[in-house]
């Protein structure tokens, strides 16, 4: 084939396959390696390898062989000594060199017997990109053309030549698609099949409609507004929560676009799909009321006990519908939105079960005074709605108050009740050693089929026993198979433990600072009778006890660190005279005179001194050191 036209083809196979050139290249190079085994039967062990021109399209073909001086015996495996050199002008007899063994008619051969190893390949390492590509692409938006669509899936034509599959719960309710529709889905799942990568796609999951918004809206591609949380029903309605980065950004209004311009354009892709946006708040009564939108708020209650969150939103008798929403779709994704569970009451509904519980209630009932007068207007406004006569604004407004007054007190005793319950539970466990906790109960010395029930009941540690007994004693009392006597027995074998006392670590100390000017009391020269200057003292005070921190740097090598010696008594420092004492001895024999050094703070020099003394008599003189 001409230069031109392989070069042509070539490149035209790499722009319709989408591989990269090494990669084709590699792919046909192993082909031909494999088209020269099978044309002249070479053994696998023998090293073989080929190069490809991509301009010319030449393959040549390259093989290990034995040197030999004349005589070849198989030409596969051996080759002239004259030839070798030709490569390696150092090959030697017996040695293995690499030398070109293109047969003849190897073009003719090679194109009829690695076209199929050339297509293997180069499906190989479409499937192997494909994979690699749509991995990343796990949770993105892809477009692709509905090529067969049947009763279970939709199969979609996705760029690189891949196809997608839609599963049917996966596709929006009541959504229609035709042959060569060009759709949007969410990648889901990618896997590694045998006829390529499975790729699993998705117009129904809540990450759909965040990609779109991701694209429509720049404010929440750039972080500006950020969404919160998103509760979905596809085809049918659709909550959304966001809230904005920065200060004076409305993240409603960046949603909804100018005239409603931007989630038009999403309701159009998602099948005319309703689609609330509303604003966080991290208050949850705030972001509830906001949530039940479109319907209007009279009162949003919470008990947020341990076992649920429960939030009870009071509406007008007007907005009642509209709360709860088609078949309860309303309220049930503002309770996946928020987080809560909702229960939606009318008014009347409302002021009915407040009244009740008034009544039934005496400890609310006295606190609650007020509430107690207005008790036989509200009964009088719901005989009236009762009877289906009309209500006044002013009764609807009264109705509110009363309902709002009795359960905000409600709620404020049961949060003292819980508190009051925490601060006794906090007690209880105080006065439990914190080693009974860690202590198994089977070393308490319970009894053995009383240990069982306890161990069944859920009691592991000693301390969780201790602890129910002073928190409830009922709860320990109350299970099957444990009376008074088996109550005794836990007391008695509880009260003959013993633990051992925690170990309190004993706070370190931290040492004094010292002045370093006070080291200079080991090494100095005595102060003449002229008059030094402040500032020259202080120099010089510092420069001596530079060199006595050196040396007792040195001296620490000998066994007495600058820390010891610091911990050492002043009267230490008395046999200085002794020392040099010893010194004059060995100098000139001569008995030295016994001199001694006591430490005080100048306040001149700010610093701590030492001043020699000399016995003269009853008489002392001192000689100030620095």
């Amino acid at each position: 084939m001409p230069k031109n036209e392989f070069a042509l083809a070539f490149n035209e196979v790499l722009e319709e396959k989408q591989l990269a050139k090494d990669i084709v290249v590699s792919a046909i190079e192993s082909a031909m390696v494999s088209a020269y085994r099978r044309a002249v039967s070479a053994s696998t062990a023998q090293h073989v390898e080929a190069k490809l021109d991509p301009d010319t399209g030449i393959v040549t073909v390259y093989a290990e062989k034995e040197v030999v001086e004349d005589n070849i015996v198989d030409d596969r495996t051996e080759v002239l000594l004259e030839v070798a050199r030709k490569v390696n002008p150092e090959a030697q007899l017996g040695d293995m060199v690499v030398v070109e063994t293109t047969p003849a008619d190897f073009g003719r051969v090679a194109a009829q017997t690695a076209r199929q190893v050339i297509q293997q390949r180069i499906r190989e390492a479409e499937r192997s990109n494909q994979m690699q590509y749509f991995e990343r692409q796990v949770g993105e938006i892809v477009s692709g053309l509905v090529q067969a669509s049947n009763a279970q899936s939709v199969t979609v034509g996705l760029d690189m030549k891949a196809e997608g599959v839609m599963p049917n719960n996966q596709k929006i309710p009541g959504e229609r698609l035709k042959l060569h529709d060009r759709i949007r889905a969410v990648v889901m799942e990618v896997k590694d099949g045998t006829r390529g990568p499975q790729i699993v796609l998705s117009r129904a999951h809540r990450n759909f409609l965040r990609r779109l918004l991701e694209n429509e809206v720049p404010e929440i591609y750039h972080g500006i507004v950020e969404i919160r949380a998103i509760a979905r029903e596809p085809g049918a309605r659709a909550k959304v929560a966001v809230s904005a980065t920065q200060a004076g950004i409305d993240p409603v209004g960046a949603c909804v676009g100018i005239k409603g311009v931007r989630i038009q354009a999403i309701v159009k892709e998602l099948h005319d799909e309703k689609i609330d946006i509303i604003q966080w708040d991290q208050d949850p009564i705030v972001y509830i009321s906001k949530a039940i939108s479109p319907a209007r708020v009279n009162g949003v209650y919470l008990v947020d006990s341990e076992g649920a969150r429960t939030a009870t939103v009071v509406v007008g008798e007007d907005q009642l519908s509209l709360a709860i929403g088609r078949d309860g779709q309303n309220a049930r994704l503002a309770a996946k939105l928020t987080g809560w569970r909702i229960d939606i009451k009318s008014l009347s509904e409302a002021a009915g079960d407040t009244l009740k519980k008034l009544q039934n209630n005496a400890e609310l009932s006295a606190l609650l005074p007020t509430a107690v007068e207005a008790i036989p207007q509200i009964q009088e406004i719901l005989a009236k709605k009762a009877e289906n006569r009309p209500i006044m604004p002013e009764e609807y407004t009264a109705l509110g108050q009363f309902v709002d007054r009795v359960e905000r007190r409600t709620i404020q005793i049961k949060e003292e009740a819980a508190r009051v319950e925490e601060e006794r539970t906090t007690a209880a466990r105080a006065d439990i050693p914190t080693a009974a906790f860690t202590m198994p109960l089977d070393q308490a010395g319970i009894k053995e089929h009383i240990f069982n029930i306890l161990t069944e009941a859920g009691f592991e540690t000693v301390g969780s026993l201790m602890f129910a007994l002073k928190a409830d004693p009922d709860k320990v009392l109350g299970l099957a198979g444990v009376g008074s006597k088996a109550i005794q027995n836990i007391e008695e074998s509880l009260a003959a433990l013993t633990f051992p006392e925690p170990v309190v670590a004993e706070p370190v100390k931290a040492e004094e600072p010292v002045i370093a000017e006070a080291v200079g009391v080991v090494a100095a020269e005595p102060v003449t009778g002229e008059e030094i200057p402040l500032e020259k003292k202080q120099a010089e005070g510092k420069k001596d006890a530079k060199r006595v921190v050196e040396e007792e740097d040195e001296n620490a090598k000998d066994g007495v660190s600058l820390d010891e010696l610091f911990k050492m008594k002043p009267e230490i420092f008395q046999t200085t005279g002794v020392v040099e004492e010893d010194a004059d001895k060995k100098k000139g024999g001569k008995k030295g005179k016994k001199k001694g050094v006591e430490l005080e703070f100048d306040e001149g020099l700010g610093a701590v001194v030492g001043r020699k003394k000399h016995k003269r008599g009853d008489d002392v003189v001192g000689e100030d050191w620095e």
